[in-house]
Parts: structure tokens; C-alpha cells; sequence
């Protein structure tokens, strides 16, 4: 089942505004038809009232013309009279026939048959006998019936626009009801409307922007895939482009960086083994100046040597291939364990060295998490002054392991925060100690953090000094190896 795609965000957008605006038309053409209909509904009724009124009016003056034309033939005997009450009863005929034609009520209309009845009866015996015979005055007295039948006819006549308004005021009931219903119904069905296409219109671009955050935060592994209309699935397609070349280039670095330290180690072991035989005075004595050279000479072979191992570190942490090993760790051994490798450290310094851990395990690659918790421990150490103070924290919350490194040294300027963790990174802060620091630690602690599914921040509430917190979830995915 293929689903209509717009083939632009301007075109989605006017579909989305039309759909939009439907219902409101609808709701405008639905009542433009009721008050239409209303309208001429009144106009009918006004009309047909109106006739219904003057008909009746008409018929009770032919009937009084009839009446009084049919006394002065009795009395007089003139046959003109005669005449004009023929002439008033095909009048009266007329007015009948008009007022048979409105849609009166059953009993108006039988009243109106009655009229008629007793009418024709007058007629047909006035002209059918001399105006001296018996029955012809008697019919006569018949007129008093037809002028109380005429006046119930006016009389019902006028009620009818009594009950003409009593049916306008409910269908105008019925026609407001049927609106507010409809507005009702229109209001959801518009907001569903509005929410559907903000949702089609906003997705893909939050999903550009998402993409744009994977990029720059270097996670090039997970595809990326826009929907939406043509052009933004368009900027997808060189959005994954970009990924793709991103991480070619990134495995190329790496690849640069495991050959290029893999070729320093080999030159390194031999300067190692030269300067310790010098040092060791085998090949002969040597003087002080001598000695302090070779000082210098180990010193430096253990810094090569340091940054070599971050280089090769950094490059597992970068490599996309790299897998954990997942088991589990004893997460309060392990910083025990790390603690006590630099108690010497923070012992020259005179630094306080302080523990506050739960007894907490998760399932995780201890090495790398080793790693994380030395970077950070490391760094407390050298940068805080002598006589200050490291804290450790270790605690469960929620489903996830946190760890705090708080030192007391002189914390992270405000312009560092930002680029702390970026490879070969150097902050403003001096580190004390006489082997600086490479720049890369930090990096590596993110993506050992990151491929746990933690994460590893910076929190700024402290007064003084640096406090950096480690968010590990207590379950990984149940596989025994997991790629970076």
C-alpha cells in the first residue's frame, strides 16, 4: 500500500493548510445551508400566514355581501339582487379555492368544507325557488351559521402564524443544535489535523537536526535516514553521504595512528634499554653530569612511552572494529584498586585521598572502565595543589551506577568546558608534576563511557576545584561482545 508523498515541504505544507481549513469551510458551507433554508422556510411561512389571513378576511365580507344581497331578493323581489349574490357567491367560489390551496390545519380545512357546504345549500335554494317561498327565508337564517364558521376560519387563520413561529423557532432549535454539534465535532478533528501535519512537517526536520548532532558528536555507524517530503529525504541521502566519508576518514586516522605507534615502539625499546644500561653504569661509570643526562634520557623515554600507549589507547577507543568484553565488574574493587595505584602520587603531594563507595556491579569491560576511572583520577591527582584534596563517589540510582571525581585543584575555566573532551585537548589549567599530560585521556574516558551506553559530564555546581560524574547503566545488552 503506497501512501501519497509530497515531493517538497512547500507542497506538504499547502496540503496540510487545506486539509487544515476543510472543516472550517464545511462548518461555513453547512451553515450558509441552514440559515438559507431558514430564510426562506420564514419567507414561506410569513407568505402563506399572510394569504391564510387575508382570504379569510375576504371570505367572511363575501359572506356578509351574500347575506345582504340575499335579504333585499326576499324582501323586494328584484332580480338584480339576485344577480349580485350570484356574483358574491362566484367570488366567494374563488376565495374558497385560493384558501384550499394553503396548507391550513384538518380542522381548519373542515371547517372550510363546512362553509362551503352550508354555502352551496343557500345557493342552490335561492336559485332554484321564488323569493316568496317558505324555503327560501328559512335558508336565509342559514347565513348566521356561515358568518360563525367565517369567523372561526379568520380566527384558526390568525393562529397559524402563532404556530408558523413555534415551527421557525424550532427549526432554528434544531438547525443551532445541528451547528453546535457540528463545532463540536470540527474543533478535535481540526486539532488532530493541525497535530497530524506538525508532526509530517517538524519530523524530518528534527530528524535533520538529530542527524547533525550524530555527526558532530562523531557517531558515524548509525545510517541516517530521513522521511518526509522528496527534498528533505534528499538532504538525507547527502547527509548519509557525509557520514559514510566521515567515518572512511575516521577509520583512516585510526588505521594512521595504530601503524604509526605500533612503528615508534620498536625505536622506543631500544632507547629504553640504551638509556638503562647507561643509567645502570653497565657499559662504564659515569660522572654527575652524565648521570643527570641519563636522568633526563629516561624521563623522556618514559613520556614517549606514555604517549605512545594514549595514542594506541585512543585508537581502540576510535576504532569502530574494537569490541567489550562484557562480564561482570566489581565496580567498588576496581576503584579501590585504581586509588591505590596513585596513593604514592597524592602521598608526595600531601593530598587527602577520600572513598565513599557502595558495593555496586554491573556487567561491563573492565579494562576500558579501568581506564575511565585512571584518566579521571589521574587528572584529580595532578591538578589539585598539595595539600588539597580527591574524592571518589560511587553509588546506584535508578538503574545506573554513578561515580564522582571531585578534586579540590584550581577547576575548568568556563572556555574549556566546552572542548575538554576533544582529542589532544590541553585545558588552561598547569598540571603539577613533571610529565605533562597528552591531551587525549578525557578523550578516551568519553568513548569508553559512551561505548557502555553512559555518559560522562562535567557538573558545574561545585564552588571550587573540578567534579566529574560517570553514568553507567547496571545492565548492558545481553550479548558476550559489543561493537564501539
Amino acid at each position: 500500500m503506497t501512501f501519497y508523498r509530497p515531493k517538497s515541504l512547500l507542497r506538504l505544507t499547502l496540503v496540510g493548510f487545506s486539509l487544515v481549513s476543510l472543516p472550517l469551510i464545511l462548518a461555513l458551507v453547512t451553515a450558509l445551508v441552514y440559515v438559507d433554508r431558514l430564510a426562506g422556510q420564514s419567507q414561506r411561512a410569513v407568505y402563506q400566514a399572510v394569504q391564510a389571513i387575508r382570504n379569510s378576511q375576504v371570505v367572511g365580507e363575501q359572506v356578509r355581501t351574500m347575506e345582504r344581497s340575499a335579504r333585499q331578493y326576499l324582501v323586494l323581489g328584484d332580480p338584480s339582487f339576485l344577480d349580485n349574490f350570484l356574483d358574491a357567491h362566484a367570488q366567494f367560489q374563488q376565495t374558497v379555492l385560493r384558501l384550499d390551496e394553503l396548507p391550513l390545519e384538518e380542522s381548519q380545512r373542515s371547517q372550510l368544507q363546512n362553509l362551503v357546504e352550508v354555502e352551496r345549500r343557500i345557493h342552490e335554494t335561492l336559485r332554484s325557488n321564488p323569493p316568496d317561498a317558505e324555503i327560501s327565508a328559512a335558508v336565509v337564517q342559514d347565513f348566521a351559521l356561515l358568518n360563525e364558521q367565517a369567523r372561526a376560519i379568520l380566527a384558526e387563520s390568525n393562529r397559524l402564524i402563532d404556530r408558523e413561529v413555534d415551527a421557525m423557532q424550532s427549526s432554528a432549535l434544531r438547525a443551532q443544535q445541528v451547528l453546535v454539534w457540528q463545532a463540536l465535532a470540527l474543533i478535535p478533528g481540526t486539532l488532530i489535523f493541525v497535530g497530524l501535519f506538525t508532526v509530517l512537517i517538524t519530523r524530518p526536520i528534527r530528524q535533520i537536526d538529530k542527524a547533525i548532532h550524530q555527526l558532530g558528536d562523531g557517531r558515524f555507524a548509525d545510517e541516517i535516514d530521513i522521511s518526509g517530503p522528496e527534498d528533505l529525504r534528499s538532504v538525507g541521502k547527502r547527509l548519509d553521504w557525509l557520514r559514510r566519508r566521515l567515518l572512511d576518514l575516521e577509520e583512516e586516522k585510526n588505521k594512521f595512528l595504530r601503524h604509526v605507534s605500533h612503528e615508534l615502539k620498536t625505536p622506543l625499546t631500544a632507547l629504553r634499554e640504551g638509556t638503562d644500561l647507561l643509567a645502570e653504569e653497565v657499559v662504564g661509570p659515569l660522572n654527575g653530569e652524565q648521570r643527570e643526562v641519563a636522568g633526563i634520557l629516561q624521563q623522556n623515554c618514559l613520556y614517549l612511552q606514555k604517549l605512545i600507549e594514549d595514542l594506541l589507547n585512543f585508537s581502540v577507543a576510535q576504532a569502530r572494529s574494537a569490541t567489550l568484553e562484557l562480564r561482570p565488574v566489581h565496580l567498588k574493587a576496581l576503584i579501590t584498586a585504581v586509588a591505590e595505584t596513585h596513593r604514592l602520587a597524592a602521598k608526595a603531594k600531601q593530598l587527602q585521598l577520600g572513598l565513599e563507595l557502595d558495593d555496586i556491579s554491573l556487567v561491563g569491560d573492565q579494562d576500558k572502565l579501568r581506564t575511565v576511572v585512571d584518566n579521571l583520577v589521574s587528572n584529580a591527582v595532578k591538578y589539585c595543589p598539595p595539600r588539597g584534596r580527591v574524592e571518589i563517589y560511587l553509588r546506584a540510582e535508578l538503574g545506573f551506577a554513578i561515580i564522582d571525581v571531585i578534586d579540590t585543584g584550581p577547576g575548568i575555566a568556563a572556555t574549556d568546558k566546552d572542548k575538554l573532551f576533544d582529542a589532544f585537548y590541553q585545558g588552561q589549567a598547569v598540571a603539577e608534576g613533571p610529565v605533562q599530560g597528552t591531551g587525549i585521556g578525557l578523550s578516551i574516558a568519553k568513548e569508553f563511557v559512551l561505548a557502555h551506553h553512559g555518559r560522562i559530564e562535567i557538573i558545574e555546581s561545585t564552588p571550587v576545584g573540578a567534579h566529574f560524574r560517570v553514568t553507567l547503566p547496571l545492565h548492558q545488552e545481553p550479548v558476550e561482545k559489543e561493537t564501539l
